[in-house]
Parts: structure tokens; C-alpha cells; sequence
């Protein structure tokens, strides 16, 4: 009987799935590792709050699936999520944001995420999309889906401009409809300023900014409504 039950128990153990957290907002974290961990074959190994802590937890926790938050503090989460699919190959990565699906869903799959799901649906989405990932398969809305059968209907165009910008020119944009200005970004990326100043010069070319006065009124109109 003894040597039944630890088979039936390895068994049971076995087919757990190991999930990694990382977000930087405690009180969301936690709720979002009680959800998981309400699930029996399910087992949250671990939380982190920026990058350093997560690709140390994914070293050592060897997780299945890692939801991924794409706000971290002064980090860019897709920045971490390059980084961790170069690292970890094998570990899903999913992301969970306040961002718009409609503006970030398909950077992230090309960073190499494998689903993407808003933080206004969390609950029971994340359980579905945290499925959906571990299965193998990419998660999107059903609103999301649609719009990219339409795109791939009418030859892979994109109604937003906003999607012509390289990953680097994403940042750049968005920090600046953050209110910083060329040397705080130049700063938070590393880089110099005047490399900044030609990224903003390719964004106002492929935005159709006149201005920089203009350019900076767009992208804070762009971050309020992405965030919105």
C-alpha cells in the first residue's frame, strides 16, 4: 500500500507546473499567487519584483511559465522579456499589463511572449491563458484575434503608426509621453543624449511630426490613452 501511494504521489508531483511571478506591485502579486496557487496542479515558486531578482529566480526556480509584468518600476519589461527567452529559452513567458492589447500584444509576441492579457482581465483569464501558454499554443483576447485576422486579410497593414516603431523608438516614445526629456531618457536607457536626439528625429519621420512640440503632445496623448 505504502509503495502504491508514493507511486501515485511522484505521479501527482510530477505533472505540477512551476509558475514564476514578477511584478513589482506586492498587494497585485500576491493576489495574483493565491489565484494560481488555488489551483492544485499549479505551484508558484517564487515572486520578483525587478530583473535582477527575476533571472535569478528563473535560474534557480526552473519555472514552467513566468507571468511577466511590463511595468517595473524603471525597468521595461520587454527589455526583460528578451532577456529571459535569450537566457531561458524553455520557460513561456506570459504577459500581464495595464497597457492596451491593441498596442503592445503582437511587440510582445515578436520579444518572443507567448500570450498577453490585460490586467482589467485578470481573474479567471489568467488561468485560461496560463493553460493556453503551458499547452504550447498563444493567448490573445478574442478582440485581439480578430484584429489580427484583419490585418492579415488586408496584407499585414496596421491602422497605428505607433507600430512602425522599432522596439528602441517604442521606448524613447513612451518615456517622452512620460514627461522626461532627452537627457533623463538618455539617462534610464543608457544611452547618450544626441543617440536619443536621432531616435526622436526617426520617430517624428515616421509619426509625421512636424515638430517636437508636436511629437511630445502625441506621445503623451498616445501613453494616457495606451494606458487608458
Amino acid at each position: 500500500m505504502v509503495k502504491g501511494f508514493r507511486a501515485k504521489y511522484t505521479k501527482a508531483m510530477a505533472v505540477v507546473k512551476k509558475i514564476m511571478i514578477i511584478e513589482d506591485h506586492p498587494l497585485f502579486s500576491k493576489g495574483l499567487c493565491s489565484l494560481i496557487n488555488s489551483r492544485e496542479d499549479y505551484n508558484v515558486v517564487g515572486e520578483a519584483k525587478d530583473s535582477k531578482e527575476a533571472l535569478k529566480l528563473a535560474a534557480e526556480g526552473e519555472p514552467d511559465l513566468a507571468i511577466l509584468d511590463l511595468n517595473l518600476g524603471n525597468e521595461d519589461g520587454l527589455d526583460l522579456l528578451k532577456e529571459m527567452r535569450r537566457r531561458f529559452p524553455k520557460i513561456a513567458v506570459l504577459v500581464l499589463s495595464m497597457h492596451d492589447e491593441r498596442y503592445y500584444a503582437e511587440r510582445v509576441l515578436k520579444a518572443g511572449g507567448r500570450g498577453y492579457i490585460m490586467k482589467t482581465e485578470a481573474g479567471n483569464k489568467v488561468i485560461e491563458a496560463s493553460e493556453t501558454v503551458l499547452a504550447g499554443k498563444i493567448y490573445f483576447s478574442e478582440a485581439q484575434r480578430e484584429r489580427l485576422a484583419g490585418y492579415l486579410e488586408t496584407g499585414g497593414e496596421r491602422p497605428v503608426p505607433v507600430e512602425t516603431l522599432s522596439d528602441r523608438q517604442f521606448q524613447v516614445f513612451n518615456l517622452l509621453g512620460k514627461g522626461l526629456g532627452t537627457v533623463e531618457i538618455a539617462a534610464k536607457l543608457k544611452l547618450s543624449a544626441k543617440t536619443i536626439d536621432t531616435h526622436k528625429e526617426h520617430i517624428k519621420d515616421k509619426l509625421r511630426c512636424n515638430t517636437a512640440q508636436e511629437l511630445k503632445q502625441l506621445a503623451i496623448e498616445w501613453v494616457n490613452r495606451s494606458a487608458g
